[in-house]
């Protein structure tokens, strides 16, 4: 009980957490730069300049409920709650920071300084969301709506939808403004993927033994995690060894790794980095 209460709590944090660096990215480096990296804030960032009427934020907020609701009539079920929810906590808070911290110019004189900040923020946010099995929305909802009805995949069309908002800055800002946006564009997609896959890095191991009892043993009931496990012979002694094949997390690689030496020290151990386990107890096979 009290492990399902702490993952629960674990979950909103590192969702809550995520949307706040997005937020924090987005106003406080991007749309005071007027960097349209794509997403709705880059869309909100030249609604702004060229209806200057309503503010960065409350263009976003408008957008994203619009948006969510074209996606829950094209898409149905593919618009949750948990998009709902992050979409508008995006919006709103973006709308509290211009609020209370009200800003008129770049942090600082330097551009492509300000440029790294948000990417890094924006990128390392939308990682954490997208673990957290949700988005903000935004162009998501549109990239899913483009692969519904033409022959482009999520990604393909994200990033078409992205670069037009991107493209569209050199003609309502100028051409600085324009390039900054486009490389910002195109390190976000590499940053995002980077920070994924090493969010979701875990450690596949192969263990070479003639202890195999107690190694197991280990890996059951300490990591509780299950293994594989066949009989092998090694080529250069002829000696009947087991060969037992496991994942585990990053953080019990560690562990395991050295219970593996302290029970048997001629152990022979592969270990290899992953971010793609699809199972029970990493990732859901059925995703």
């Amino acid at each position: 009980m009290k492990s399902s209460i702490f993952k629960k709590i674990r979950y909103w944090a590192m969702l809550n957490v995520g949307i706040l660096m997005m937020a924090v990215g987005i106003y406080f480096f991007k749309a005071t730069n007027n960097f349209a990296t794509g997403g709705v804030s880059g869309l909100s960032v030249i609604l702004a300049k060229l209806v200057p009427y309503l503010t960065q934020a409350t263009y976003m907020l408008i957008v994203n409920v619009l948006l969510l609701l074209v996606g829950i009539i094209v898409l149905g079920r593919k618009c949750g709650l948990l998009t709902i929810f992050s979409s508008i906590m995006l919006s709103a808070e973006t709308w509290l920071f211009e609020y209370f911290i009200p800003l008129n110019a770049p942090l600082t004189e330097y551009p492509l300084l300000e440029l790294v900040y948000a990417v890094m923020l924006t990128g390392v946010g939308s990682a954490i969301v997208f673990k957290c099995n949700t988005s903000t929305g935004g162009t998501d909802i549109v990239a899913l709506i483009l692969k519904k009805f033409t022959s482009l995949n999520v990604g393909q069309a994200l990033l078409v939808s992205d670069f037009i908002i991107a493209a569209s800055t050199f003609f309502v800002y100028d051409v600085k403004t324009g390039l900054f946006s486009l490389l910002g564009l195109f390190a976000k997609v590499f940053v995002v993927d980077d920070i994924l896959d090493s969010i979701n890095m875990c450690k596949a191991f192969t263990i070479i033994t003639t202890k195999p009892k107690e190694i197991e043993e280990y890996i059951t009931k300490d990591l509780h995690h299950g293994a594989t496990a066949y009989r092998a012979q090694g080529v250069y002694t002829g000696e009947d060894k087991t060969v037992i094949i496991t994942v585990c997390h990053r953080m019990e690689a560690l562990r395991l790794r050295k219970a593996v030496k302290a029970i048997d020290a001629h152990s022979f151990m592969i270990i290899t980095k992953t971010s793609e386990i699809m199972g029970k107890g990493f990732r859901d096979n059925t995703v």
